[in-house]
């Protein structure tokens, strides 16, 4: 799950984060492996692993004034028409008011920011060709396909 914030905060409480979501959507954190791996050899941090183009889908965001703000759902995610990750929203390790509580004493949060939660277990790697589906009930789903190493 996505959270994308509305309103501008910092040093939110929790019992206060909630009224800074704009909506929430679904969305993949990829991680280019190859870039990873080399980085890590050398020692180095590896951000371009993370910050490639294309490198966070995500679907369109659902205002939370129309879905609330869901704390029970399916997660899942399969690749090539097997399944890869399940999970439920419900099994989340911190709950979203704490998620935008501790990322807002670290720096200001904006409208326009987008939030990644985290996923279940089961991460792995993809390959050129795969194609991936996944999604959170109540918010929405995505196929996609990867493709080929750019640069």
């Amino acid at each position: 799950m996505v959270i994308a914030i509305g309103k501008e905060g910092r040093k939110i409480e929790p019992k206060d984060a909630l009224s800074y979501i704009f909506g929430y959507s679904v969305g993949v954190d990829l991680t280019r492996r190859d870039l990873q791996a080399v980085a890590k050899k050398m020692s180095r941090p590896w951000d371009w692993a993370k910050g490639f183009d294309e490198s966070a889908p995500v679907t369109a965001i659902r205002p939370a004034t129309e879905i609330g703000h869901p704390g029970s759902g399916r997660i899942w995610l399969s690749v090539n028409g097997e399944t890869r990750q399940t999970g439920d929203l419900g099994d989340m390790i911190w709950p979203v008011a704490d998620i935008i509580s501790q990322v807002s004493q670290a720096v200001v949060i904006k409208p326009g920011d987008l939030i990644f939660t985290g996923t279940p277990a089961g991460v792995g790697a993809l390959k050129p060709g795969d194609k991936v589906a996944g999604g959170v009930d109540g918010i929405g789903d995505f196929h996609f396909e990867i493709g080929k190493v750019q640069g």
